[in-house]
């Protein structure tokens, strides 16, 4: 028989994470999928919308509410980056070594706040392919963030090293397909359903290896 009050997990991100409708497709997000590398035993709630960074996320009350409705024991997955690092738009823009780590602690310490437990991911990789190698686009966000798991002794997932290895792997031409370039003929960020599901993947497997509580529930 379900568990009638499971352990819940609670995503908040970017456009790399949301969950698309039907009308949006092939675009999709890791989050979309993510449940269906754990078994039924955990509930998944994806919260993460496109264009968002860590502090317009926060000042448009998303993280409140997933505080307001988190219970103890469970989880907060958080992957931010891609969009705090747009110098162009200072809206949503955020310092690596500042208002970023500073951003991030506002998510751990809410989770904590209500004995819940936060999970760091570094950003997803983009294509950026440059003399035979897969490039990782924010590595100060990516420092960052592992500095802050270190301070706060929060468990992290390097979701960059991941998804740039995997891509590696594949070969250019088979990672296009996990990117909307394969759709629409331009975009290197934002990712196919075959994309989100290969993410998904590796961040299951990322969590297995934390050997969290939830880890066992990975397929």
């Amino acid at each position: 028989m379900a568990d009638r009050n499971p352990t819940t997990l609670y995503i908040a991100g970017d456009s790399t994470v949301q969950t698309y409708g039907a009308d949006r497709a092939p675009q999709a997000g890791w989050g979309q999928f993510i449940a269906e590398y754990f078994t039924d035993d955990l509930r998944f709630v994806n919260r993460a919308i496109g264009g968002r960074s860590s502090r317009t996320f926060i000042e448009e009350g998303r993280l409140e509410a997933i505080l307001n409705e988190i219970k103890e024991n469970d989880y907060l997955l958080v992957q931010m980056g891609h969009n705090d690092s747009t110098v162009s738009k200072p809206e949503r823009y955020t310092e690596p070594y500042g208002a970023y780590k500073q951003y991030l602690k506002m998510y751990i310490e809410g989770a904590r706040l209500r004995k819940s437990n936060p999970i760091l991911f570094t950003p997803v990789g983009r294509l950026h392919y440059e003399d035979g190698a897969f490039i990782n686009d924010f590595p100060d966000y990516c420092h960052a963030m592992k500095q802050v798991a270190g301070e706060l002794e929060v468990p992290i997932v390097d979701l960059m090293a991941r998804s740039l290895e995997q891509y590696t792997q594949l070969g250019y031409e088979r990672a296009t397909r996990l990117f909307m370039i394969s759709s629409n003929g331009t975009d290197c960020t934002h990712i196919t359903e075959e994309g989100a599901k290969c993410i998904a993947n590796l961040v299951s497997q990322g969590i297995r290896e934390l050997n969290l509580p939830i880890s066992r529930y990975v397929k």
